[in-house]
């Protein structure tokens, strides 16, 4: 995400006044896509760095972690499982608006002007406050977005968790712009103003004061990711919250802020965060006698019910008393070491896949067997399901000896090219 990679990939004052949308258009202007950079995957080392200053400040100020090992690592997980499509195409919505934009575009304004960078800008956070407040309104677009809902606690690994599948529908609201907005400008806003929303993401940060009337902050987020009833549906803005007072989806925070979806999940199951609600949506529309009913169950809201409005009435929904606590299961010494490593080599797999799309993962991924070989033979890690104890073995155990052809097959290549 930084745009610290459109003048100095190496400049830590780039890259940081990128974060908070501090960039000028002559920075980041470009006449072609393909030399636009990839923000996104080079904001790494930013969000390591404001987690773990958080994570310091945090301690601080309440004598108590804000993240938590499991909520934290499978936020970032989620993260890495949405970016996991660009290993094959380019993101949905650049692709679909160099579609439009080659074949029907009205009219071409130019890449260099600074006219042209700010009325992306605006275009851009105006179409994503309607990706994102539709994502809340319509069912199976919700079945995406929840899983970036599905955290109870409120810091910057949040930002991270992301959708598979969202990218899949969200396009469509882009394509308007593409015919006026080149797409270089379109690519460097999409990342840009993604980039923006990662900062809002803690509890750290308070009231900005004038600032409040015009940008989404860290306080008009958390409203938005609270399951009281003030706070649902509320505050879509991307950069800015100019978009919901407009359009009267503002609200500011009152009461304690209880996160999460409205009936939490308690699991940190990484394919369970991400598809139990379309399997959800499936067992709803069955409830549902006639087609209709059993259609609308996917695209009116998820609260709504046959004889309700479309986006239902929340009266059906938890009560939220502020004494709610998070899910968070108790974990073994040996098991959270296994995690940490097990996570590790998984970062470092997915890093360098992205970046070159092969080197060092097979190493990465046979050392990641390994370990789950070790844990398994000691008795630290067993299968949810007893019997399929040998079968896990059997496939750890030969996804091992691939990755380890794979590697050492690699070492020779590489060894005769050198010789």
């Amino acid at each position: 995400m930084p745009m610290a990679g459109a003048v100095n990939p190496d400049s830590v004052s780039t890259g940081t006044r990128a974060m908070f949308f501090m960039i000028t258009p002559n920075e980041s202007s470009f006449q072609k896509v393909e030399d636009v950079p990839q923000y996104v995957q080079q904001a790494t080392p930013f969000f390591v760095g404001l987690m773990v200053l958080e994570l310091v400040v945090g301690f601080l100020k309440t004598g108590a972690p804000v993240i938590s090992l499991s909520d934290g690592l499978t936020s970032v997980s989620a993260g890495m499982i949405s970016r996991i499509p660009l290993l094959f195409m380019r993101g949905c919505e650049l692709t679909a608006y160099m579609f439009v934009w080659d074949r029907y575009r009205l009219l071409e304004l130019p890449w260099d002007s600074a006219w042209t960078w700010w009325i992306a800008f605006l275009g851009v956070d105006f179409c994503f406050y309607w990706v994102h407040r539709l994502a809340h309104e319509v069912s199976f677009i919700w079945a995406a977005h929840q899983v970036h809902h599905s955290s109870e606690y409120y810091n910057l690994t949040t930002a991270l968790r992301q959708s598979l599948t969202q990218q899949f529908t969200s396009w469509i609201f882009y394509l308007p712009m593409a015919l006026i907005v080149p797409p270089a400008v379109f690519a460097v806003h999409i990342q840009l103003n993604l980039l923006y929303q990662f900062w809002i993401h803690t509890e750290l940060i308070k009231n900005l004061g004038p600032l409040e009337w015009v940008f989404n902050t860290p306080t008009h987020h958390k409203v938005h990711h609270g399951r009281n009833s003030y706070c649902i549906d509320k505050n879509y803005g991307g950069i800015l919250i100019i978009w919901d007072r407009l359009f009267g989806t503002f609200a500011a925070e009152k009461e304690k802020v209880v996160f999460g979806l409205v009936s939490p999940i308690n699991t940190f199951d990484i394919l369970y965060v991400q598809l139990h609600y379309y399997l959800y949506l499936g067992r709803r529309s069955t409830t549902f006698k006639t087609i209709s009913d059993k259609c609308l169950t996917f695209i009116n809201g998820p609260s709504w019910k046959p004889g309700k409005p479309r986006l239902g009435d929340h009266l059906d929904n938890p009560k939220v008393t502020g004494q709610e606590v998070p899910h968070d299961p108790s974990w073994s010494l040996p098991l959270q070491m296994y995690v940490i490593i097990h996570f590790l080599l998984a970062l470092g797999t997915y890093q360098d896949c992205l970046k070159t799309r092969w080197p060092r993962a097979a190493v990465l991924e046979m050392l990641r067997c390994v370990v789950i070989v070790t844990m398994q033979r000691y008795g630290y890690m067993k299968p949810l399901l007893p019997t399929l104890a040998v079968t896990t073995q059997a496939f750890v155990s030969l996804s091992l000896l691939y990755w380890a052809l794979q590697s050492f097959s690699k070492m020779f290549s590489s060894r005769k090219k050198t010789d």
